[in-house]
């Protein structure tokens, strides 16, 4: 995978977070979330503190908050379930603002947006330091499953292959009179999917043909990323260990 192929969610910006290895990245932001979601909800200091190791994190990394406040809304059907829970919950209630509430359907809502938003937030800062290629030899290097590595590998390289065929697909459709507006052509558009999931189908044969041609026995070539040093790992570990020292000293307190 060349840099074209590079997401719309990375950005490419010289800090020392786009500067750390991949790995350790991931790492460190997997860890990070466990901490987050092992955290009982009623520590309601604890959610704070890691939302300022977050927007520590963003500011090293030069991640504007508008930025990360939009690409946020991908939570929103989440966002949606936990406003509804304090009116559908059992048990105790509690009066605010003339609305009689569930607390136990309030904790759950704030567990939800919580938990959920810090690890958006988490998910989305690794993915604008860190290119879908680096991604993978991260995860290569941390020893996943290389099954995963190439269903990966193949996704991010044929994903702008099967867009650019959806949209030559659509020029087609729009040149024989196709108006999405009118109800009666939804049909046009479902058997247009039916053609694409085909299409790349085929594509997918023939691109695997061609590669047992070349000798593929089931392992792509191994790309060794490079190994990050006990400094780079230990600052990496701060964000994990200074998520911990949050969550110990609200449980204690």
């Amino acid at each position: 995978m060349g840099t074209g192929h590079a997401h719309v969610l990375y950005l490419d910006h010289d800090s020392p977070v786009h500067r750390a290895a991949p790995h350790v990245k991931i790492a460190s932001m997997v860890l990070f979330t466990i901490v987050v979601v092992l955290t009982p909800r009623e520590e309601l200091w604890a959610f704070a503190g890691y939302t300022v190791l977050i927007a520590v994190v963003m500011g090293l990394a030069r991640v504007r908050p508008g930025w990360l406040l939009t690409r946020s809304l991908i939570e929103l059907p989440f966002v949606i379930f936990a406003v509804a829970l304090p009116f559908i919950g059992t048990g105790e209630t509690v009066r605010v603002l003339g609305l009689d509430l569930s607390v136990e359907g309030l904790y759950g809502a704030w567990n939800i947006l919580a938990k959920g938003t810090l690890g958006v937030w988490a998910s989305l800062l690794l993915a604008a330091t860190t290119t879908p290629r680096d991604l993978i030899l991260g995860l290569d290097r941390l020893r996943c499953p290389q099954i995963l590595t190439q269903i990966a590998t193949f996704m991010l390289r044929y994903l702008g292959v099967i867009i650019d065929e959806a949209r030559r697909m659509r020029i087609a459709r729009l040149s024989r009179g196709y108006d999405q507006r009118f109800l009666w052509q939804v049909k046009a558009f479902g058997v247009g999917i039916g053609s694409l999931f085909l299409r790349s189908y085929e594509r997918g044969e023939r691109v695997y043909l061609a590669m047992i041609s070349r000798g593929y026995t089931g392992r792509l070539p191994v790309i060794h990323a490079a190994p990050a040093g006990a400094v780079q790992w230990g600052v990496a570990a701060l964000l994990p260990l200074a998520a911990t020292a949050i969550a110990v000293a609200t449980v204690l307190t």
